[in-house]
């Protein structure tokens, strides 16, 4: 990784998957284990998986000798009445993580280019399991 295009594509990154553990705690934090046990799961993977992105970007950044980017105080829920509006805001949610992703592919090299690159696919695939249609470039 080389380059302020870089540096604050990396940074943009953290911001997302900031507010990315954010709206997932608070989506999981909707459901129920015992009467939704599938959305349960798919929420806490969810969760799991952007909080351990999250922690990966932030060591990107300070390698490239940057203060991270601090997360908002809080992120817009949306209405969260029932499943079908919680599946809503996980795949609007992940489609604008592809989306970063696909910014940040786009501004790095190297293994930065191939951590972005598994963390766009996945979004993409994640993306499925919310209720999306699959996409031949996801975040584009």
């Amino acid at each position: 990784m080389t380059g302020q295009a870089a540096l604050d594509a990396l940074q943009r990154t953290l911001a997302a998957e900031h507010a990315a553990v954010f709206v997932y705690g608070a989506l999981g934090a909707r459901t129920s284990e015992s009467r939704s046990p599938v959305a349960y799961a798919r929420l806490t993977d969810a969760y799991l998986v952007h909080q351990q992105r999250r922690d990966d970007v932030l060591e990107l950044v300070r390698d490239a000798g940057a203060a991270p980017v601090a997360a908002e105080p809080g992120y817009r829920l949306g209405e969260l009445a029932d499943a079908t509006e919680l599946d809503a805001r996980a795949l609007d949610l992940e489609r604008s993580c592809a989306a970063t992703y696909a910014y940040l592919v786009a501004n790095s090299t190297g293994s930065v280019r191939r951590f972005a690159i598994e963390a766009l696919l996945d979004a993409g695939v994640r993306g499925l399991a919310f209720g999306g249609r699959p996409e031949t470039l996801p975040g584009l």
